[in-house]
């Protein structure tokens, strides 16, 4: 029987917006997955001293942001567990409750794969990933000397990993916080139920 394989795409999501879906599909799509799923972090341990919306407020404009895709799914496995949320604990949970046999593709950009082998327990983490999809920077071919320092830092990455070409929309959550704190749209870089949602529940009316 074939295994399941299933993407994984964590993150804040501080707001959601059209860029974490266009990627999240074109993996799903490239890498022929079965289902991605959207892993909403509790209380995320390289984001300290910033003020993080309310994980219900985030967890409900991710359920409206996927709403129209019947591939995509959220996990709450960060959500409902205390603590800081380590990568390798998520895994090590996921694995538990889905079994080995799944096949398991976590998603990360550019800046986090560079940044990996910085992570709690790097190398439990690829111990239990299928293979880790890296979101292709602009202009990236692949490059055996960059290869190699990935390697260095991080021995067995580059047996894991996949690079894939997405459509690199220039949003970022952090942007679009500011925008609504300055009374800018944000139309077409958020769903509309999301943009309703943000607006109705007076979201980032401060400028996080």
């Amino acid at each position: 029987m074939t295994p399941r394989r299933v993407g994984l795409f964590g993150g804040t999501f501080d707001p959601i917006h059209h860029g974490h879906l266009a990627i999240a599909e074109e993996v799903r799509v490239s890498l022929e997955l079965n289902e991605m799923f959207f892993i909403p972090a509790g209380h995320p341990p390289h984001k300290p001293g910033r003020v993080i919306t309310p994980v219900e407020q985030r967890l409900a404009m991710l359920e409206l942001a996927i709403a129209t895709n019947p591939h995509f799914s959220i996990s709450l496995v960060e959500v409902d567990r205390p603590g800081p949320s380590y990568l390798v604990d998520t895994l090590h949970i996921l694995r538990e409750q889905w079994g080995n046999e799944i096949e398991l593709y976590f998603v990360v950009g550019w800046d986090s794969l560079e940044e990996l082998h910085t992570w709690y327990n790097p190398l439990g983490i690829l111990a239990q990933l299928t293979f880790l999809v890296a979101v292709a920077r602009p202009g990236y071919v692949e490059e055996n000397e960059y290869n190699k320092q990935l390697e260095a830092r991080l021995p067995g990455i580059t047996q894991r990993l996949l690079v894939v070409q997405a459509p690199r929309l220039d949003i970022s959550s952090t942007e679009l916080r500011r925008r609504v704190a300055s009374g800018k749209p944000i139309k077409y870089q958020v769903p509309d139920a999301v943009e309703s949602y943000i607006f109705q529940h007076n979201l980032y009316q401060t400028g996080q």
